[in-house]
């Protein structure tokens, strides 16, 4: 149980700190206090993880993301009633991110293009936001790989987590101007549950993608793995 709430917590520091950048800073950066634009955004995403790797990285290994979860899994490093476990706690954690930062947006004011953080693409985009969602996700859980930098015999031991979350940032500078950016089931599932609208309606997009780019990062892992 303690893996599972540990995932719960990473994942709801994650939506929290990584959509509550897009909601209340995620304006174009100008003059000072007047946003943080993409690459402070990715900076959020990829800093929350990173701190959350070094603080329940030695709890539940710091998955925080159902699609790594599944590459995990997959590549042979966890059982299936674990992993199904974890997911649905990631799930839970996001939405009570995604909670939190409605329940700070309604009481206040926010300064960003968004009032949850929410992942949507253009309607005729739909291949590119599929493409793009599951080519990234690919390559974070791949470079990252949780399965890689990770891995106990040649990974990356002690800078692993830094690895992992650069690696997040890095992909958010180039996907956030077309979705988002989710590579995330768990991470969409909250902010989507707040929005509504065409946000849930895309929501499949930003569950199907990544679970299969995670997929198929475990099974390219497996093939070139050495031992």
């Amino acid at each position: 149980m303690k893996k599972y709430v540990a995932e719960l917590i990473g994942t709801m520091i994650l939506v929290l700190m990584g959509c509550g950048s897009a909601v209340f800073a995620g304006s174009v950066a100008g003059t000072v206090g007047a946003g943080v634009g993409t690459l402070g955004v990715a900076l959020a995403f990829g800093l929350a993880v990173v701190a959350m790797a070094y603080t329940i990285g030695n709890i539940s290994g710091c998955h925080i993301n159902p699609a790594i979860t599944l590459g995990v899994w997959l590549s042979g490093g966890m059982k299936p009633k674990r992993a199904m476990m974890y997911m649905l706690f990631q799930v839970v954690g996001a939405i009570l991110g995604s909670l939190l930062l409605s329940l700070l947006v309604s009481t206040g004011t926010h300064g960003g293009p968004t009032t949850t953080g929410s992942n949507t693409f253009a309607p005729d985009c739909m291949m590119q936001a599929f493409i793009a969602e599951l080519v990234f996700t690919f390559i974070f859980i791949f470079v990252l790989v949780v399965l890689g930098t990770t891995d106990e015999k040649k990974g990356a031991g002690n800078f692993a987590g830094l690895a992992i979350g650069l690696t997040l940032v890095l992909i958010h500078i180039v996907c956030i101007p077309i979705t988002g950016t989710s590579v995330s089931p768990a991470r969409s599932i909250g902010p989507a549950l707040m929005e509504g609208g065409q946000a849930m309606e895309q929501l499949w997009l930003f569950i199907v993608a990544p679970l299969l780019g995670g997929a198929l990062s475990a099974l390219v892992w497996k093939y070139i793995k050495t031992e």
